[in-house]
Formats: structure tokens, sequence, C-alpha cells
């Protein structure tokens, strides 16, 4: 990097900076270096957030199958149930109690449902959100202004 109004032969520090350079340039360097700075910590903070929605989204997709398959194996489940009761209410394989069988599967499953959901929106209503981001964000403009609180 080279200062302005300055010679190319002039002593320079490792940073490429002269040392006998007035305030005013030496504030110039600092500006500079800061925006440099932060133009390479966005620069690596996007590629880091570019990696990381990658893995994350092929995750979700796994998980997605996964769930899939999983709807597909109870479905085929609560189907085998509701035949083997059918016929265990009914007279066997030739007139089973189908009716009857799949309101009992039905009950089952809406049973499970109902302590999912009283589960889940327990656990949704004691989710804290982000205090430790919201505390620290809070502290940002006293730290600018170069006070501790």
């Amino acid at each position: 990097m080279t200062v302005p109004n300055q010679p190319s032969d002039a002593p320079r520090d490792p940073a490429g900076h002269n040392p006998d350079a007035s305030i005013g340039d030496l504030l110039g360097n600092i500006s500079d270096d800061f925006s440099t700075l932060v133009r390479q910590e966005m620069a690596l903070a996007k590629a880091e957030i570019n990696q990381t929605v990658s893995k994350v989204g092929k995750g979700a997709g796994m998980f997605g199958g996964a769930g899939l398959a999983a709807y597909f194996t109870l479905l085929f489940l609560s189907l085998a149930l509701w035949w083997a009761l059918g016929a265990m209410i009914g007279q066997g394989d030739a007139q089973p109690a189908l009716g009857w069988s799949a309101l009992i599967v039905a009950a089952l499953w809406g049973i499970v449902a109902a302590i999912l959901a009283v589960t889940g929106r327990k656990e949704v209503q004691e989710a804290d959100g982000v205090p430790q981001t919201t505390e620290t964000l809070k502290k940002i403009p006293d730290a600018v202004k170069g006070q501790d609180h």
C-alpha cells in the first residue's frame, strides 16, 4: 500500500506503512486497514454460510426422505393392524369387522397426535429465543463509544 505524498524510498513497517507519517496519514491507513479487514471478514462469513447452508440443505432433504419413509411405514402398519383387528372382532378373514377396527386404529392415532401436540406446545412455550445474542447486541453501541457496560 502506498501512502500519498510520501517518497517511495521512505522506511516502511511490516504492514507497508511509513512510521514517520503524519497523524492524518496514520488515520487514513487505519481506515483503509479496517475496511480491508471488514471486507475479508464478510467474505469469510459468506463462504462459511454458503458451506453450512449447503450441508444443512442436504441434511434436511435426508430428513424429509426419512420422514416420508416413516409415514409409509406407519401407514402400512396401521393397515395391517386395522385388518388384524377386523379379523379378530369379526368372523375371521371371511367377514372381518373393518369398520370397527378402523375406528379403533383411528382412535389410537388420535391419542398419539394429542400427546405430540401437547408436548410440542409445551416445548415451544419454553423456548427462550436468543437471549445471549440480544444481550451482546445491546452492548455494541456502548462499546463503540468506549464504555464498558
